[in-house]
């Protein structure tokens, strides 16, 4: 009888391509995958540590599938992940009932070998170096078929005061070139069409390796693969978009004019207790240079409220800040007080309603925002690519370049003919809401 694998993915895109890289070793092994754990003997769990919600969605993930567990259906709980990684100890002595392996990020290039001995009812505590995760290797694309993420680094060195990714991940590691261009061709002989480049700090990439950021090289690299139709860059440090960036962004036809830039903050002195660096005076100074050079830019950016001894004033500044940037997406988080940062031994810690309340307020600034932005989208016709058919609202839906998956809105729309999931279409708006859009397919060629 065939053996079932179940995987949990939790977590960001990197952790993702983790998760597709077992999945890849689990069926070349010859184990059966199964997309519901509850029909599954083993699951493996890939969790995600970075703040509380997250690691309380994991300990939620454990326990509701102990009781299957329990009751039979699963037979052995695998848990991997930051989660794991960040606590280890902890992690084996309070599901000690509950998991039959707890395995470090690096131990995951081992997922048949975990597999195999806890089937033969070893329980497996195990957490090799962190770096030596592998930084490439094939994978299963468990995303839309059309598109995916293209991890080119692992870990960060940018060590913010508030964050907990370089105690887990280690310090940032670039994939060679030539290891992430093979990749990428691979995935595009599979079918992948729109690529979402994806690290800690993309801008950083390269610097390990090569003494200077490669991102501009590799993206006009990335530009000359067959197949591939859109190119997405996530997670660009504000200090690192250099000139040469820009223009290669500007330029290329096939990078979607998007960026996904954390700024986190505005004011200087939050900034610099962030471990961050920069005024609001640089980052309006960019934002105004990235518009001005890059046509129809898409800016996204995630802010952090809250923060150690942020005063009502600084917020009210960076509320102010938000209303004359506009951005075009935003994401904005109450800060989370991570054990082991510097922040969290910071003085003067804001009270977490407070620091929630300010996260609301910023968020109902950027709907307004984002209804106007939307509002004057009506009568315009864009570039959509299919995701799938809405069978309750009777009509398809997918995404606008302007929108990154997973994270931002959808576009919504009917059709007088059928269409397939990957597919381009020329879609006219008709309607705006929130965050999405509505409209009707057009004659026009998407190609």
């Amino acid at each position: 009888m065939p053996v079932n694998i179940g995987m949990v993915s939790l977590g960001c895109s990197k952790n993702l391509v983790d998760s597709e890289r077992m999945l890849y070793k689990i069926r070349e092994r010859g184990y059966k995958l199964v997309t519901d754990p509850a029909k599954a003997n083993v699951v493996v769990i890939n969790t995600c540590g970075f703040i509380q919600s997250a690691k309380e969605e994991a300990i939620e993930t454990i326990l509701e599938l102990s009781k299957l567990k329990e009751e039979g259906t699963i037979k052995k709980i695998i848990v991997t992940g930051c989660l794991a990684q960040r606590y280890k100890e902890e992690m084996a002595k309070e599901f000690e009932n509950e998991v039959d392996a707890v395995i470090g990020i690096a131990n995951s290039d081992d997922i048949i070998d975990v597999i195999d001995r806890v089937l033969a009812n070893e329980r497996v505590i195990e957490f090799k170096d962190r770096h030596e995760l592998s930084l490439t290797g094939k994978r299963i694309i468990s995303t839309l078929p059309f598109f995916t993420y293209l991890k080119i680094a692992e870990g960060c060195s940018n060590c913010c005061s508030y964050c907990a990714i370089p105690m887990i991940r280690g310090r940032f590691r670039s994939v060679p070139m030539e290891d992430v261009i093979e990749e990428a061709r691979w995935l595009a002989d599979n079918g992948v069409t729109e690529l979402n480049v994806v690290a800690q700090d993309s801008t950083r990439y390269g610097e390990d390796l090569y003494g200077t950021s490669k991102l501009p090289e590799l993206l006009r690299e990335l530009c000359r693969i067959d197949g591939i139709r859109w190119i997405r860059v996530l997670y660009c440090y504000p200090e690192r978009i250099t000139d040469e960036l820009i223009d290669v962004i500007a330029t290329e036809p096939k990078i979607v004019k998007y960026l996904d830039i954390p700024i986190q903050h505005s004011d200087a002195e939050i900034l610099k207790a962030m471990g961050r660096g920069g005024s609001e005076e640089e980052l309006r100074a960019l934002f105004a240079k990235l518009r001005e050079k890059i046509k129809g830019l898409v800016i996204r950016t995630t802010l952090i409220t809250g923060f150690p001894g942020e005063t009502q004033e600084q917020f009210n500044s960076l509320a102010e800040f938000v209303k004359d940037m506009e951005f075009d997406k935003l994401g904005c988080f109450p800060y989370s007080e991570e054990e082991g940062t510097k922040a969290a031994q910071m003085p003067c810690q804001v009270d977490e309603e407070v620091r929630a309340h300010r996260a609301e307020i910023i968020m109902q600034q950027q709907q307004l925002i984002s209804e106007r932005k939307n509002a004057l989208m009506v009568g315009k016709t864009v570039t959509a690519v299919v995701e799938g058919y809405d069978r309750w609202g009777e009509c398809y839906f997918g995404r606008t370049q302007s929108d990154a998956p997973d994270i931002d809105g959808k576009i919504f729309f009917d059709s007088e003919n059928k269409h397939s999931v990957g597919e381009f279409v020329r879609v006219r708006v008709t309607e705006a809401l929130d965050y999405d859009l509505m409209g009707e397919v057009t004659d026009e060629s998407a190609e």
